[in-house]
């Protein structure tokens, strides 16, 4: 590192100079870390607990992965390569959107350590370079870029917001046994005094008419999606 200027894990080769062959490689070092955070979350995923599962001492991965901030990048961009998407868009930009967000919630729920990341990812990787090469492909229909990445960043952040309270209700599920089936019965009594003062006319029309406390995650998710890309569309040119 120079006159203080990050240097992307990207950019520097993993075998430097004429030196031994390495014994491991960064996709092993990156593998072995996703497996330990699956299993018990982003913190047990340090560079002694990668190196015991290893079999090596955690100074030498040093020489693989300089930072705690390298090896989160690596894991973060090698997850993304379970993303099952085609090479290139596929000229109907709702169905790639929607293979995009589907796949995506699906990544977060198999890891779900994503959501305790400290702060957004460069789009730096292999694999995230593919997906942002996608995404913004598939809504690269007249517009001005600009307003794709604004559309994308909105597609974005509702399926992470859906997918971050997904996982933060299986995490509260297993620590104290609360759903939320349990929390809407447990509220009903409080509810039903709130309403018969009938000073809350839109409360009352959820209890009564809204369907989405009653849907599976699933199906909560794919309804709002459609929301979302319905918004898409409206900011588009009419389709010819």
């Amino acid at each position: 590192m120079a006159g203080g200027e990050h240097v992307s894990i990207w950019s520097v080769p993993e075998r430097q100079g004429r030196g031994p062959r390495p014994a491991y490689s960064r996709a092993q070092i990156t593998e072995a870390a996703v497996r330990i955070a699956d299993a018990d979350g982003l913190e047990a995923a340090s560079m002694r607990r990668i190196a015991a599962e290893l079999g090596t001492g955690a100074m030498s991965l040093y020489r693989y992965v300089p930072s705690r901030d390298d090896l989160i990048e690596l894991m973060a961009d090698h997850v993304l390569a379970e993303m099952d998407l085609p090479a290139r868009p596929t000229g109907d930009w709702r169905a790639d959107l929607t293979l995009v967000a589907v796949n995506t919630r699906a990544m977060w729920l198999r890891h779900a350590w994503l959501a305790g990341l400290p702060g957004p990812r460069a789009p730096l990787g292999p694999h995230r370079l593919r997906l942002v090469e996608f995404a913004i492909g598939a809504l690269d229909v007249g517009v001005p870029v600009d307003d794709v990445l604004t559309l994308l960043d909105m597609l974005n952040g509702y399926v992470e917001r859906v997918v971050r309270s997904e996982i933060e209700w299986e995490r509260e599920n297993r620590r104290s046994g609360m759903t939320p089936e349990l929390l809407m019965a447990r509220s009903g009594p409080y509810v039903r005094e709130l309403l018969g003062t009938g000073a809350h006319p839109m409360l009352e029309r959820v209890i009564r008419d809204a369907r989405l406390p009653h849907m599976t995650g699933e199906e909560r998710f794919r309804h709002g999606l459609e929301r979302v890309l319905d918004c898409i569309a409206g900011a588009l040119p009419p389709q010819r």
